[in-house]
């Protein structure tokens, strides 16, 4: 009895033994299974990292090299007939009317090409082949005679409260869509904002948005609604646009000059 006593006891004990190995291995199985899920984890992180400045590099570049909004004008659909306004201004004394001379300086200014990019300028005119959606109205007005750049500054150094800058700048300050909205407001000709109304909307004026700004073409959809000549962002794919109708922010439509 005594022997048989033992006997168990020792299957028993080592019984437990194998159970603690097991046990053990088990334990290792899991913290390598851990270890996996950190590892691959890690992985993921390091992954969606790289992604990140991958995109941002591919950004960064379609930004600065490989923009490619083109300046070919659109066919003029409209059969019609809608005589183009020409200004009783010419602001320049080159021969051709204020409205014209707008408009060909918005149509000069695109073909140049410029890329979308917003930037300060000592200078306060882009000089580097880059540009925005204001430079397009301070070129189109520019080659009329206009320096929008000094018009823009005296009217704010002489009604600052219209126009709620801290600090004039006059590098700046002309570039910016909301004192845009105030200057021509109170030294242009204000406009219909109605689409439908096609005969108004003539060549050389100047459309505003609630965020951006462009020149009216002189050449139209099927239905007479005008193109825009516009710098908008950079995948934009033609400078001349037809946006008129399916944009839903105009909040103004103004003439430099009758």
């Amino acid at each position: 009895m005594k022997v048989s006593g033992l006997f168990c006891c020792a299957i028993y004990a080592k019984g437990l033994q194998n159970r603690e190995k097991v046990g053990i291995l088990k334990a290792g199985r899991g913290e390598n299974m851990r270890s996996d899920r950190t590892r691959k984890d890690t992985a993921k992180r390091y992954i969606a990292v790289l992604a990140l400045l991958l995109f941002c590099s591919i950004v960064f570049n379609v930004q600065t090299h490989y923009q490619r909004t083109t300046a070919t004008r659109p066919e003029d659909d409209y059969r019609g007939r809608i005589s183009q306004f020409h200004s009783s201004v010419d602001r320049d004394d080159d021969g051709v009317d204020d409205q014209l001379d707008i408009l060909n300086g918005a149509l000069a200014y695109v073909s140049t090409h410029p890329k979308y990019k917003s930037r300060y300028y000592e200078t306060g005119y882009p000089d580097d082949g880059y540009g925005v959606c204001t430079d397009v109205v301070a070129y189109a007005l520019k080659n009329a005679g206009y320096d929008l750049q000094e018009l823009v500054d005296a009217d704010i150094r002489e009604q600052p409260q219209d126009y709620m800058v801290e600090e004039p700048d006059a590098n700046i300050d002309f570039r910016r869509v909301r004192n845009l909205k105030v200057f021509f407001a109170r030294n242009a000709i204000p406009l219909t904002t109605d689409v439908s109304d096609v005969e108004q909307w003539q060549g050389g004026d100047i459309v505003i948005f609630e965020k951006h700004i462009g020149i009216v073409s002189d050449r139209r959809n099927w239905d007479g609604v005008p193109y825009v000549i516009h710098h908008n962002d950079p995948w934009q794919t033609a400078y001349e646009q037809d946006i008129l109708e399916k944009r839903t922010d105009i909040v103004g439509h103004y003439r430099i000059s009758q």
